[in-house]
């Protein structure tokens, strides 16, 4: 049994597919299949029932999931030790962003991020919050950008941004002229939201149910551009954040503060408390808090990131 055994195990007991967990792994399909037979004769018990082109783990394999995951979160955070102690500000890192989030924030501290340290790669990987969130916490990712509020049992965060939605509604609407609007107000009316993996698609909803009256959606897209067009179009009304607003075209649609209540959009950078963080993962976090933060002082002792 070695390590890549239990990589691949891993990976295949997570995506619930040989293919997927191949694909993941830049690896062939008969590679990992063949691995983990191997892994399975020398253990002398099967890990996986296979049905068809699903998998699902055998009693054996559910076993087997919980001692291999912390081995090679300890062979990770081993090698991750070793890699700083070698190659100083050299490294990689995960970051996931919620795509408006990288749009509109990251682009130049990502370029300055470059500049300062250039032998750093940054994979980037787009999701919305939700997503980022789930997997800073499983380890795919080693930093996130997500609307917070974040657990601050299981996560490190810092701030970076603090705003409030307004309200977009196309030219000729019944609000258009209004100098703010109720949230109790728009209950008659339809809603283009964000999809369901955004944190903002769950937050608008509940206020919503606050405010006494479920939201129509009729629209739901993970492109805040596309959704401005919908409301553009006459499809239905939207609440976005300011950022987001100062951005849109406002020749077609209207946009409105919105009040009672006023919805925060509060954007923050998280990572594991449990997990070690590479020298260039905490490099990034260290520049992002200077370049994002400036109003949100990092901690007193670095060495807590």
């Amino acid at each position: 049994m070695d390590i890549r055994q239990l990589e691949y195990f891993v990976q295949a007991a997570r995506l619930n597919s040989f293919s997927r967990a191949a694909e993941s792994l830049y690896i062939t399909q008969p590679t990992i299949s063949k691995m983990i037979r191997n892994l399975e004769t020398e253990l002398g018990a099967d890990l996986f029932y296979r049905e068809g082109k699903s998998i699902r783990l055998t009693d054996a394999g559910e076993l087997l999931l919980v001692k291999a995951q912390n081995i090679v979160e300890s062979f990770a955070s081993l090698s991750s030790e070793l890699d700083s102690l070698r190659n100083l500000k050299r490294g990689h890192i995960r970051i996931g962003l919620p795509p408006m989030v990288g749009a509109s924030f990251f682009p130049a501290v990502i370029g300055e991020f470059h500049r300062k340290y250039p032998e750093v790669t940054i994979r980037l990987h787009e999701d919305g919050a939700k997503k980022v969130e789930d997997d800073v916490e499983s380890g795919l990712l080693d930093i996130g950008a997500i609307v917070l509020p974040v657990d601050q049992t299981r996560f490190h965060s810092f701030t970076f941004v603090e705003e409030k939605l307004e309200l977009l509604v196309p030219a000729g609407h019944r609000l258009d002229g209004a100098r703010q609007v109720p949230l109790k107000e728009l209950a008659e009316e339809e809603f283009v939201l964000f999809r369901e993996d955004f944190a903002l698609h769950d937050r608008i909803i509940s206020e919503c149910v606050k405010a006494g009256f479920q939201p129509k959606v009729v629209y739901e897209s993970s492109q805040w551009d596309l959704i401005s067009r919908m409301v553009a179009a006459g499809m239905g009304i939207a609440l976005l954040p300011e950022t987001i607003c100062r951005d849109i075209d406002r020749s077609q649609v209207t946009v409105i503060p919105l009040t009672e209540p006023v919805i925060p959009w509060q954007l923050g950078m998280i990572w594991r408390k449990d997990r070690y963080l590479s020298f260039a993962a905490r490099e990034w976090i260290a520049f992002a808090m200077n370049v994002l933060g400036e109003r949100y002082p990092p901690p007193e002792h670095p060495q807590d990131i």
